[in-house]
């Protein structure tokens, strides 16, 4: 992956035009809609960015979730010991509770996004888990990115894949390719958020093909999707992606969501 992005370098010309703008059409907190002061790319206003609390270390340096102990140090979790992920590393930006709770900014905004059709949103969240995960896979050398897809009935339903839209901005920021097409739903599966985690994994299994006129071999792939909860989806592309003949697969999502 790149390291050096002169997307983040900004023109003098450019600067005073974003500035006239943020003054112009202030740039609001996409929970609260408080206004943003002099960050014209932040999508969360100090206060609400408070109460999300990011996954930072220490973490299961496989999986990524994070460990309530912060003065402890990263190792794998009791998940990746019993059952050995296909990818070799996952991380999200920010975690959210599992359980339903509706005063939380970023779940609620994961939510107006996902359900919502806030495709708005996009663009935002896609950036900033761009810019804040970039240092965990900056000694990747990465090839392409991929959505994790959705099945054809669910994407005519919903009209977008918000993986997709996620992924076309790390794309861009990070300056790698970002294909859509190379893994396939073929299966259409039932919602994974009433399920437990085993139900998940069944659930998803053989959900998933490469397309054939996408090959993968020899290839180090980046997985995107908005939200990691068991890990059943990633880890069911990544078993696809790599008995494909993928080198090798790193997950990148948004927010985890954390019992």
């Amino acid at each position: 992956m790149k390291t050096e992005n002169s997307s983040f370098i900004r023109h003098p010309s450019s600067f005073l035009i974003g500035s006239f703008l943020d003054w112009l059409y202030p740039p609001r907190c996409r929970f609260c809609k408080e206004r943003i002061l002099g960050r014209d790319e932040e999508c969360f206003c100090p206060p609400c960015r408070v109460k999300i609390r990011l996954a930072s270390h220490p973490l299961c340096h496989r999986c990524g979730r994070p460990f309530l102990d912060a003065a402890g140090e990263d190792h794998l979790c009791g998940v990746c010991l019993a059952h050995e992920p296909h990818f070799v590393q996952a991380r999200s930006w920010a975690c959210y509770p599992r359980e339903e709770d509706e005063g939380h900014p970023l779940r609620e905004v994961v939510q107006q996004f996902k359900y919502g059709r806030k495709v708005s949103l996009g663009k935002p969240l896609g950036r900033l888990m761009a810019r804040e995960c970039q240092e965990f896979f900056r000694e990747c050398s990465l090839d392409t990115i991929i959505p994790v897809p959705l099945h054809p009935k669910r994407l005519r339903w919903r009209g977008f894949n918000q993986a997709v839209l996620l992924a076309r901005e790390v794309g861009r920021l990070w300056q790698l390719p970002m294909d859509p097409f190379v893994l396939r739903r073929s299966k259409e599966t039932s919602p994974q958020t009433q399920l437990a985690e085993e139900e998940r994994r069944k659930n998803v299994r053989a959900a998933f093909h490469v397309a054939p006129e996408r090959p993968v071999k020899g290839k180090s792939l980046l997985l995107v999707d908005d939200v990691y909860t068991s890990g059943a989806t990633a880890n069911e592309c990544s078993r696809t992606l790599t008995r494909a003949g993928a080198k090798e697969v790193y997950v990148l999502t948004l927010a985890r969501a954390v019992s």
